[in-house]
């Protein structure tokens, strides 16, 4: 008895239409489904606000069985955190790219997105030979790009 796998990662945005044009139209995250108000009882009753009405895009990241649900409070709407990556309870999804130079560069353009760092080569440790990046999501979401080492 225990964890068996996972199934989804959930992260709270204050604006879900800007949510789903970085993640579905600029990085190609399928929509699964969306659910414009979300006010069942057990809903609530999981989240612990009896009087909640939520938002959501539950998404297939590319390339994996593996889903992002975005949830949107409309009520109540709670206040932003400060998710530096030193901060206790930050945390973060590394998504593997194919080229993250030109990723970069695309999302570069997108309005709201905070880079903690440009491309990085990684020129020593287990992933040798790769690149990698720290950026803010356009609400505030910490990501890694992850390029592995060529074979």
């Amino acid at each position: 008895m225990g964890i068996i796998g996972a199934d989804h990662t959930c992260y709270t945005v204050r604006d879900l239409d800007r949510a789903k044009a970085f993640y579905c139209d600029l990085l190609g995250f399928e929509i699964l489904h969306a659910r414009p108000n979300i006010t069942n009882k057990y809903f609530r009753d999981i989240i612990g606000f009896p009087d909640a009405v939520v938002r959501d895009l539950y998404l297939r990241i590319p390339g994996t069985n593996h889903h992002l649900e975005l949830f949107e409070y409309q009520h109540p709407q709670g206040e932003q955190q400060d998710t530096t990556p030193n901060n206790p309870g930050s945390s973060h999804v590394a998504y593997l790219v194919d080229d993250l130079q030109s990723l970069y560069e695309k999302i570069k353009t997108f309005e709201g997105v905070e880079f903690i760092s440009e491309p990085v080569y990684l020129d020593e440790g287990p992933n040798i030979g790769g690149w990698a990046l720290y950026m803010k999501d356009p609400n505030g979401i910490i990501m890694e790009l992850y390029q592995a080492p060529k074979k």
